[in-house]
């Protein structure tokens, strides 16, 4: 019980060292919120005690260090006069406030049993300020990108729009120019299907291949459409060439088997060569198990039907009419079914035997519903094309 108070004291200490020595060194490093946040994270909890004084002189190292330091930087940039910098300025402002916030909560401190007086003070009129700077500042600057008719300036303005909303919700209108600068920036992509195989494909497969709804791909700036609208401006084309569609015959393979097997069944007395039952030390009739060999013809059947659908999918830029990329897709749905009979005692199987004996023989699928149901492994295969292109365009 000793060594173990003892281990447990230890373990203390070298933690509460470990914890001093991060904060001594993010403060010799300039890493001054980083030791604020260690140095408040130690004080949650238990701030009155002796062993959390370091923590408290080292709190008001930090802090008047960053002050001193964010101040400065906010003195240089208006100096500087330009208002580009608005931005950097409310920002170091925002800083000051949240940190000195963070403080507070776990005010009151004591260093050696007097209060720590630390000078906090109001940025709340700055802060309205330069909010106001800012958002005027980079409003304009959106407007310009925006009415670049760019697409990539399209998007940066939609970033501009947004922070600007983040900060000074529906200053000018914001609300209604991200919308508008996401309608220009978005890129329109037209999907269409061409068979190529001179094979009728089921009108479902189709269908189910241009539902995008179902394969979640629509991004923030990347839109597809199956169905064409009139007054949308496609940027790009993506469809699906159905190349070739090839189906396996029917095909029903069996073979049998004599399958044997010694089994107990029962038990019988022991005799010896003179055919008298013989008893063991106590005088008990001596029984053993009664080994028979049973037979059965096994007949197993197996069902197999396969289909392979070869596609490429093609990448169209319509501005310049030029191919972007192409594709190939190789997908294949199998049909197979196994099942088995059996002639002579069941116990001859063994258990994966006998499970198939309870099958019954399926009507093999129709070339549609083949076809069909290789379209599942299409879509997966085209939605990872589709994704994975979508990532290095957009």
């Amino acid at each position: 019980m000793k060594q173990l108070l003892l281990t447990t004291v230890l373990l203390l200490v070298l933690t509460s060292c470990s914890g001093r020595k991060q904060i001594e060194k993010a403060i010799s490093h300039g890493n001054y919120d980083q030791a604020i946040n260690d140095a408040l994270q130690k004080l949650e909890n238990n701030k009155d005690k002796k062993r959390k004084q370091d923590y408290i002189v080292m709190l008001e190292d930090a802090y008047y260090k960053v002050l001193e330091e964010d101040l400065q930087d906010v003195e240089h940039l208006k100096k500087d006069g330009n208002s580009e910098q608005y931005r950097a300025i409310y920002e170091i402002y925002l800083d000051l406030d949240a940190r000195q916030n963070a403080i507070k909560r776990v005010m009151p401190l004591q260093i050696n049993g007097k209060n720590l007086n630390l000078k906090f003070n109001d940025y709340s009129s700055e802060i309205v300020d330069y909010r106001y700077k800012t958002s005027d500042y980079l409003i304009d600057q959106g407007i310009t990108l925006l009415d670049s008719e760019d697409k990539y300036n399209a998007r940066e303005a939609y970033d501009i729009f947004s922070y600007i909303e983040s900060i000074n919700p529906n200053f000018e209108e914001t609300r209604s120019l991200m919308t508008e600068a996401h309608n220009k920036g978005t890129d329109y992509v037209m999907v269409t299907i061409e068979n190529q195989t001179r094979q009728i494909i089921p009108q479902q497969l189709e269908a189910d291949l241009l539902n995008f709804d179902t394969y979640g791909l629509n991004q923030f700036w990347t839109v597809y459409h199956a169905n064409p609208i009139s007054e949308v401006n496609y940027d790009y084309a993506m469809q699906l060439q159905l190349k070739q569609i090839n189906i396996s015959p029917e095909q029903v393979n069996s073979k049998q088997e004599l399958k044997q097997k010694n089994i107990i069944e029962g038990w019988e007395y022991q005799t010896d060569s003179n055919g008298n039952v013989m008893v063991d030390s106590l005088g008990n009739k001596i029984k053993i198990d009664k080994i028979v060999n049973v037979k059965a013809r096994y007949f197993e059947t197996n069902q197999f039907k396969s289909t392979q659908v070869i596609a490429d999918v093609v990448y169209t830029d319509l501005r310049t009419n030029q191919t972007l990329d192409a594709f190939a897709i190789d997908s294949e749905f199998v049909f197979e079914h196994f099942y088995a009979t059996v002639r002579g005692d069941q116990r001859a199987l063994n258990r994966q035997e006998y499970e198939l004996t309870r099958n019954r023989r399926l009507h093999f699928p129709t070339d549609a519903q083949m076809v069909y149901d290789t379209g599942e492994d299409l879509k997966l295969k085209l939605k990872d094309i589709i994704s994975s292109y979508r990532m290095r365009r957009s």
